[in-house]
């Protein structure tokens, strides 16, 4: 068997593995928490595995070792530190995160400013994560490219197919546990293949003068391990420009919402700013023994140099074992598998907003579970088609993810943390900054890649260096400008907008108790039979499932219940309706959409100790649900 039908052979049998992980978890899924976020019930070790693979592409890797070859230290500033610094980041703000009612950021902010801000991030998330899954495809391409002379179709195909099917059938919980297989598999080949790469200076290998390891490592220049070589401006720079896209970014924040409490989400984000640590760690040594191998490539300098220093270990795969072609078929299963890892994050966070956010937000508001999975599905075959025809366009791995960072930074930033931690913040001013940052940063962008010469700096950078990045600072300030000056004019949020984000003001709102219930009542006792009851961390997921004895408008139930009492609210348009009862949003009684036609949901996730309340606050909710439908001759029963 030849090289290339062992790849195959492989690649099926790992897919077919993958997939099985996402069929185990279809059996589990029992509401629209268990497919978005795995049911708010990851714990620290899985979330830190897939919160390290989400943010390690086969591109990445190979770019990050390019860097190392042509710029050393000094080159971290511009992929390797920044994705370290954000975990360690948004580990810090899990408290502030972690109990926001959302699945989505859309839908949070719509909760934080209203509906006219939930389209517009929805389309910015969506193309920034469809830039990010670019990246991934790109350094699938170039992998297959250059190990097997394939056609960057293939790389496409091969991410299209395994992610859509294990995705589609296990929604999150299926992303994560399958990147925790995938960063094994990913952190196994990089250390093995810095011991190879070494390995191979030390015996002198592929024609080279074999030299001690620790030779190899001395006779590096004293600036190769400057980190500041680059210039204490330029790292500033980078920070600014890329480390608010990456805390910002929307799949982190859902892995922070799928864990099973605070402590396993902060847990869990330093785990994966660690294990990052480790491959780039290792990726660092692969750069020093491929600089000793391939001596003419550090030369070339840097940005010419990219061309041959990306692609450099794959060079060294294919020549240190052109006699064992498993090894290299192992490799770029290993490669696939951080695409993968990557693209199935991407691909699920963006489909979430086409579906949950546009879709069923502004399309189908009563759409039901199985119609939101069919979506879902359709939506993350739209991202990975997009992010082929992406490929063509972009073809450097770094810069694809730096374009998606820098219009996630010049955005949604200053909308997405001002509404967290500033109570002045306004619909208004969110839109002014998300739409003005978003044009600006575009048209950046675009001007950027058209005046720049082939293997050139950048065209604005060349004009002022506070333009380098494709000129994100001028599209942060002028969001920022935008964001404050004119929340600043217009009419402060509503309290209902405020009531997720700051618990005082849940509080004052909140002012709707709980009727009295006699817990021997058998209706009582029939109903809390028939409550599915989990619990998950510090928190109990409290579901009842009702069906209803005909069809019903969705629309005229919502518009019902809200007339019936003015506990009942819709903060994120009527596919779900809130009742307010107390300050902790998420404990509040949620009615949703069922997976048929005439089922409806009941859900509140309160903290155990306040689980008893919680059960009667369900139980008022369905009395009163039941009340509204009974006016229009429909039953109600549980199942």
């Amino acid at each position: 068997m030849d090289g290339y039908n062992i790849f195959l052979a492989l690649l099926a049998v790992y897919i077919i593995g993958l997939v099985t992980v996402g069929w185990y978890f279809n059996k589990k899924q029992k509401s629209i928490t268990d497919f978005w976020l795995a049911g708010r019930k990851v714990g620290p070790g899985a979330l830190g595995f897939s919160a390290a693979a989400s943010w390690l592409t086969a591109g990445g890797i190979l770019a990050v070792i390019g860097y190392f070859i042509l710029q050393g230290m000094g080159s971290i500033w511009a992929f390797v530190a920044p994705n370290i610094v954000a975990l360690l980041v948004i580990a810090v703000l899990v408290g502030k995160i972690k109990n926001l009612p959302a699945i989505t950021q859309p839908e949070l902010l719509e909760q934080r400013y209203g509906s006219s801000v939930r389209w517009p991030v929805a389309l910015i998330i969506t193309v920034v994560m469809i830039l990010f899954a670019v990246a991934d495809v790109t350094g699938l391409s170039l992998v297959l490219q250059v190990f097997y002379g394939l056609d960057p179709l293939y790389a496409a195909a091969i991410v299209a197919i395994a992610v859509s099917l294990y995705v589609t059938l296990g929604g999150l919980s299926a992303v994560v546990w399958t990147d925790v297989i995938q960063f094994s598999f990913l952190s196994l080949f990089t250390i093995a293949m810095a011991f190879a790469a070494v390995g191979t200076v030390a015996d002198g290998g592929l024609n080279t003068p074999a030299i001690s390891s620790s030779e190899l490592f001395g006779s590096l220049p004293d600036v190769w391990w400057n980190p500041l070589s680059i210039g204490l401006p330029m790292v500033l720079i980078f920070c600014l420009a890329i480390i608010p896209g990456w805390i910002t970014e929307q799949d982190p924040w859902q892995k922070v919402w799928a864990a099973r409490d605070a402590k396993s989400a902060r847990t869990g984000m330093i785990i994966g700013s660690l294990m990052i640590t480790i491959v780039f760690s290792a990726c660092a040594v692969i750069a020093i023994a491929l600089s000793s191998i391939y001596p003419e490539i550090p030369q070339i300098g840097f940005p010419a140099g990219m061309a041959q220093a990306e692609p450099a270990l794959l060079a060294f795969v294919s020549e240190r074992f052109a006699s064992a072609p498993l090894i290299v078929a192992i490799s770029a299963i290993g490669l696939a598998a951080a695409s993968m890892s990557c693209a199935d994050t991407f691909a699920t966070s963006g489909a979430s907003c086409i579906s949950r956010d546009i879709y069923q937000r502004y399309i189908k508001p009563d759409a039901t579970m199985k119609e939101m999975l069919i979506v879902n599905r359709v939506s993350v075959l739209i991202i990975v088609l997009a992010a082929t025809a992406g490929s063509f366009i972009i073809p450097n791995i770094i810069d694809a993810i730096h374009i998606a960072t820098f219009i996630a930074s010049a955005s949604y930033f200053f909308p997405l943390m001002g509404g967290l931690y500033w109570k002045r913040a306004t619909k208004e001013g969110a839109f002014a900054g998300m739409v003005i940052g978003f044009i600006v940063q575009v048209a950046l962008v675009v001007l950027d890649l058209v005046k720049t010469p082939p293997l050139a700096p950048s065209y604005l950078e060349t004009i002022h260096p506070v333009l380098m990045s494709h000129g994100v600072i001028v599209g942060m300030s002028l969001s920022a400008i935008a964001f404050f000056g004119v929340s600043l004019m217009t009419k402060p949020s509503s309290r209902v907008n405020l009531a997720p984000f700051f618990e005082e003001e849940a509080e004052e709102l909140a002012r709707y108790e709980t009727g009295e219930i006699n817990e021997a009542d058998p209706s009582y006792s029939a109903f809390l039979k028939n409550v599915n009851e989990k619990v998950a961390g510090e928190r109990t997921h409290l579901q009842l499932n009702l069906r209803t004895s005909g069809t019903l408008s969705w629309h005229e139930l919502v518009e019902k219940l809200k007339s019936s009492s003015p506990a009942w609210v819709t903060p994120t348009g009527l596919d779900s309706v809130y009742r307010l009862t107390h300050g902790d949003m998420l404990a509040c009684v949620a009615v949703t959409r069922g997976s048929g036609e005439q089922d409806i949901w009941l859900k509140a996730e309160p903290k155990i100790e306040t689980v008893g309340r919680q059960r009667k606050e369900l139980f008022t909710a369905y009395e009163e649900l039941k009340k509204v439908l009974d006016q229009k001759g429909v039953k109600l029963d549980f199942y």
